[in-house]
């Protein structure tokens, strides 16, 4: 009996005041949250949102200000909430904006909880210009014995018209036919 192998999709995301399109706008949904929700309709798979206990603040530049102090730290926040079957997965598609860039400090706190040995990340960004940064090496850093795969940078501003990319890539990764 063939065992099917299962996806989940871990992101990382902000709502609240956010740099879109060169402005500060409010957005309900995180744009690494609409991602997420496109990868899954298009997988199928299960979801959990990564999240720090401690609430970043609503302020857009006071959020860029602790995030850069995070990273200068290299801290670790504490997590609220954790993903209890991490054996069950093989894929993890994994989201987050670009922070300074690389991912939020919280998804280094993911990475490092749980076993990745044998499993294959598709890591997924979103921002304003910067890409993926260094965040996939940072992945292989952390997590040195998964198979991770060349990620999707995804312009906030355009996530919502992203789909077409996100299928391709999936398709091309090969997490869908």
């Amino acid at each position: 009996m063939v065992r099917e192998i299962k996806s989940l999709i871990a992101y990382f995301s902000r709502k609240g005041n956010n740099y879109v399109g060169g402005r500060i706008v409010h957005l309900p949904v995180g744009n690494t949250e609409v991602a997420a929700k496109i990868i899954q309709k298009l997988t199928g798979g299960d979801t959990f949102r990564i999240e720090s206990v401690k609430e970043y603040p609503s302020d857009y530049t006071k959020t860029t200000d602790v995030a850069r102090q995070e990273l200068r730290q290299n801290a670790r926040p504490e997590l609220s909430v954790h993903v209890e079957n991490m054996e069950d997965y093989g894929v993890i598609c994994l989201g987050y904006p670009n922070w300074w860039g690389t991912m939020p400090m919280a998804v280094f706190t993911f990475l490092e909880m749980h076993n990745f040995s044998g499993k294959t990340i598709l890591p997924f960004c979103t921002h304003e210009g910067s890409g993926m940064g260094r965040s996939e090496s940072d992945i292989k850093k952390l997590c040195h014995d998964a198979n991770v795969l060349k990620g999707l940078s995804i312009r906030g501003e355009s996530v919502q018209r992203a789909g077409n990319d996100i299928s391709a890539w999936l398709r091309e990764s090969g997490v869908i036919d």
